[in-house]
């Protein structure tokens, strides 16, 4: 029997202004998945991010999480349900340490195992546990890469979405950055990841949906994708 749907997308629109950026987009995530949303930049796959976690206005169509509509609520209602997103950009609060940084993801909770969740962030990012008393603002891209990823984890996500987190990263780091998202995901934590580096994000998915000018134009196992000609030709530059 296969896992239930945590985060299902209907028919998404989203708008700025009077441009249609998403046009209606439809894709599902079971428990347990790694399934990987990829496309060229400006594809729309930010926006629809930005639309699940209650970042950007819906337009029309609908989502639902843990089998509930859960369109137009906030983004912080959205957290405490478990549906965290690691934003493009990092988003790390500059003028804060990496443990304060870590604190600020368990801001939604109010249990007595923050402390145990903060060392197992440390037993995954062994870098930031030398570094835990270092401002985040000093920090290079990719250690608050790791930071943000370490964060959202504080959050006990239940669907956990990355929004490109190899953007700007050095090839070593990109690396590291795929490895940890392979280990997060290995330890049971469904993800969303969305990328431009369609090779490696194909590679770590279960499956697959590809975007292009706002729509879902194919979807499958994410080996079927690797192996597509019109894939290999668009985003692996053969």
């Amino acid at each position: 029997m296969a896992n239930p749907v945590l985060l299902k997308v209907n028919a998404l629109k989203v708008a700025y202004g009077g441009i249609q950026a998403v046009k209606g987009v439809s894709f599902e995530v079971r428990q347990g998945e790694l399934v990987s949303l990829i496309g060229a930049n400006g594809a729309g796959k930010t926006t629809t991010l930005k639309a699940v976690t209650g970042l950007q206005p819906v337009a029309a169509g609908d989502i639902e999480f843990m089998g509930r509509s859960i369109k137009g609520q906030g983004a912080w209602d959205l957290v405490k349900q478990g549906l965290v997103m690691v934003p493009e950009g990092r988003g790390c609060f500059t003028r804060m340490t990496i443990t304060e940084n870590l604190l600020m993801g368990a801001f939604v909770r109010n249990d007595s195992e923050i402390e145990a969740d903060i060392d197992k962030v440390f037993a995954i990012f062994p870098r930031l546990k030398e570094r835990r008393a270092q401002l985040s603002g000093t920090m290079s891209g990719g250690e608050q890469q790791m930071l943000a990823m370490g964060r959202a984890l504080m959050a006990r996500p239940k669907v956990l979405l990355l929004d490109e987190p190899s953007m700007g990263l050095s090839p070593i780091m990109v690396d590291k950055i795929f490895e940890v998202v392979s280990t997060i995901h290995g330890q049971g934590t469904t993800v969303l990841l969305v990328e431009q580096n369609a090779s490696r994000a194909l590679q770590l998915a279960d499956r697959g949906y590809v975007m292009e000018s706002g729509e879902i134009t194919m979807n499958g196992p994410a080996k079927q994708l690797l192996d597509d000609p019109k894939v290999r030709a668009a985003y692996l530059g053969e």
